[in-house]
């Protein structure tokens, strides 16, 4: 594993953010919603991601996620992703990473 320095790491806004809308996403090559998230200061942004196995749109609407928002946009087949939706790999599928209490959306992780 390599070591980053804490420079490295002050580069990485990961911030705090609500989700708003969620859309199914069926021009995708694997499951995944398209959904859209309010990070205060930093504006409504969109992602695309395959967290179909777990959640469904219903549960996702008005939950607080992390994103890592400055990431370079990414052309998901017809779609622009804004950020990456941080949350962690199992065998039964994405499980969001998520906040012990809500805080201000664009609440940056330190």
């Amino acid at each position: 594993m390599e070591q980053i320095v804490w420079s490295d790491f002050e580069k990485i806004m990961m911030v705090a953010g609500t989700i708003l809308r969620v859309e199914s996403f069926p021009e995708a090559r694997k499951p995944a919603y398209k959904i859209w998230v309010d990070f205060g200061p930093y504006g409504e942004r969109k992602t695309s991601a395959q967290v179909t196995s777990l959640y469904t749109p219903e549960t996702l609407v008005g939950r607080q996620v992390i994103g890592i928002i400055n990431f370079p946009e990414k052309q998901v087949g017809p779609f622009r992703s804004q950020f990456l939706l941080s949350g962690f790999e199992t065998e039964e599928g994405v499980v969001l990473a998520a906040l012990e209490r809500p805080v201000p959306n664009g609440t940056r992780l330190s």
